[in-house]
């Protein structure tokens, strides 16, 4: 089932889930809202797309 998987985001912690409070979660949702969205494009098509 990859192609499921063909636009899914993911994150990786280093950190064990009982340690995960909520500044990893605040960690891990900054660093989601900071990801280039590409939807298949290149990241020079992306750039010429926001011209």
């Amino acid at each position: 089932m990859l192609w499921q998987m063909a636009y899914t985001e993911f994150f990786n912690s280093s950190v064990l889930w009982p340690d995960f409070n909520e500044d990893y979660l605040s960690e891990a949702i900054f660093d989601y809202q900071n990801r280039q969205r590409r939807f298949g494009h290149t990241g020079e098509q992306v750039d010429s797309m926001q011209k």
